[in-house]
């Protein structure tokens, strides 16, 4: 081929980009890497938990779509002019205390999101408002990237278990339900954790917004999308117990778990997500050639160029936020390694009316306490057949890896013999728990947790509790007790015991000898 008929060679990509956003880019990548680098530890962790656990495992798609959906503004964004913008420093600020505030209470949720806000916040700062309002999706997306949902196991086993309980009443086989137990003539059933829907609800709710986004311009038609994203999921999943418990009935319960096990699944995601999308796709009215922001309205918006005026020059803003970096990694490693005085040594003390026995469970039972600097583990029984189980954790403070309430603390151990069957009959101030041991031996258990004049069975009111000491750099010592029985008498037994050491928040100051 002639040389003057030779195809001119095509630019780089870096020569594409507009010159009045090569050195915004270039600033932003550096300072993001930085920011990701500072804060490894919880990407990395965040990262572990998207590839080993099955109910996060659909975060691993989110950053390709943040590409994506980046990607597909690009034309648009080229329109804009980036700057440095310094109220786009409040935004970091308030990640950045998020962030402080897990640190300081082990709440690994609060540090993921703070991590994950303050690779946001990069955006405003270094790029200004005009890209933020062009990014503002995306930007909103990246909270998928943050796992959560496990907080709503237990309530999506009760609910698919009274959705399986009522399409198996309605099949005409007998069945009674006690919390999320289901027994039937062909056996009892479970509704574990792993069959509560959880994974697939989080991931149909992340594919919904992105679809309402993407697919949808009426804002009715979007929250449709939304409702049958969090519904859908929710009733076949009910419909998927039924049908393994319905199955068991003719083919038994190995043959209906082992095909249950084969479905349910991303295969069973996919015919959910198949579903959705079959019904919603005749109603998408988004044209396929439409921009996804308007780069000339935003160029033209009153409010964003009286924002645009306050800017920051550059170093300035990479200097506040490296000071912020700092003080927020100072505090959180001052914070995390407080500890209180503790006794060197702890007892159960005596209990009017009750005497201390052998321990011997039924079918052992051991509550976890990771990190507790004193555990102890007894039994105590009366003389009219009562008998109540006694855990008490003391910790010198609170942080990663010795969190009183962190995710597998507590009564319920995971990997052992117990399931979490239901809630307990009420107890003031504490947390009550009814566990099944093996399918036959029944269990409750209450949980109280204290920390300076604070007493609560809530996990959440005690990481507020911790948070607040802890900003304050005053260690206090966290103590958690745990009462428990077997049987039908469980609930009367434990009142019994309650009676007879008096206030709980003062039994247990005695117990661990701090007041």
């Amino acid at each position: 081929m002639p040389p003057e008929t030779a195809a001119p060679m095509r630019a780089p990509h870096w020569l594409d980009i507009p010159a009045h956003w090569r050195p915004a880019l270039v600033r932003w990548g550096l300072v993001a890497l930085v920011v990701v680098a500072v804060l490894l530890d919880d990407w990395a962790k965040m990262a572990r938990q998207w590839w080993d656990i099955s109910t996060y495992n659909h975060i691993v798609l989110i950053p390709p779509i943040l590409v994506w959906l980046v990607w597909q503004r690009r034309a648009e964004l080229a329109k804009l002019t980036p700057l440095c913008w310094w109220p786009g420093f409040l935004p970091m600020i308030g990640a950045a205390f998020l962030w402080l505030l897990g640190a300081l209470s082990g709440l690994d949720l609060a540090r993921q999101a703070g991590a994950v806000a303050m690779l946001g916040s990069t955006v405003p700062l270094l790029l200004g408002p005009r890209v933020t309002a062009g990014l503002f999706f995306p930007l909103c997306y990246m909270a998928f990237l943050v796992p959560v949902g496990e907080e709503l196991v237990e309530v999506l086993q009760t609910v698919t278990a009274a959705i399986t309980v009522a399409l198996t009443h309605l099949s005409g086989i007998p069945a009674t339900i006690d919390g999320v137990f289901i027994d039937t003539p062909a056996g009892l059933f479970e509704v574990a954790e792993a069959c509560s829907g959880v994974k697939f609800l989080i991931a149909m709710i992340a594919f919904g917004v992105l679809a309402s986004h993407v697919c949808f311009v009426s804002w009715r038609r979007r929250a449709a999308m939304m409702l049958a994203c969090v519904v859908v999921p929710i009733l076949a999943n009910g419909v998927r117990a039924w049908g393994t418990i319905f199955a068991a009935q003719f083919v038994g319960v190995e043959k209906a778990a082992g095909f249950d096990h084969i479905v349910y699944g991303w295969v069973f995601f996919a015919a959910v997500l198949a579903m959705v999308i079959a019904g919603a796709w005749r109603f998408f009215d988004r044209p396929l050639d439409a921009p996804m922001i308007d780069a000339d309205r935003i160029v033209r918006s009153p409010a964003l160029t009286r924002l645009e005026r306050m800017r920051l020059s550059p170093v300035a803003a990479v200097v506040l936020l490296a000071l912020l970096l700092a003080a927020a990694k100072a505090w959180a490693h001052v914070g995390d390694r407080l500890e209180a005085p503790l006794p060197t040594h702890i007892d159960l003390p005596a209990v009017p009316g009750w005497k201390r026995v052998d321990y011997t469970p039924t079918i052992w039972w051991e509550p976890r306490a990771e990190g507790a600097d004193h555990r102890l583990l007894g039994r105590y029984a009366d003389g009219q057949g009562h008998e109540v189980d006694v855990f008490v954790a003391l910790y010198a403070g609170q942080g990663e890896g010795r969190e009183a309430g962190g995710f597998g603390q507590g009564a319920l151990t995971p990997g052992t013999g117990w399931s979490w069957q239901a809630s307990g009959p009420v107890f003031v101030q504490g947390r009550s728990e009814r566990l099944l041991g093996h399918g036959k031996v029944e269990r409750l258990a209450v949980t109280w947790y204290r920390t300076g004049d604070l007493l609560t069975g809530s996990n959440a009111r005690l990481k507020l509790g911790v948070i607040g000491d802890n900003l304050l750099l005053c260690a206090r010592p966290t103590t958690t007790l745990i009462l428990s029985s077997e049987g039908t008498r469980a609930p009367d037994s434990i009142t019994r015991f309650l009676a007879a050491t008096g206030p709980t928040a003062a039994w247990m100051d005695r117990v661990v000898k701090l007041r």
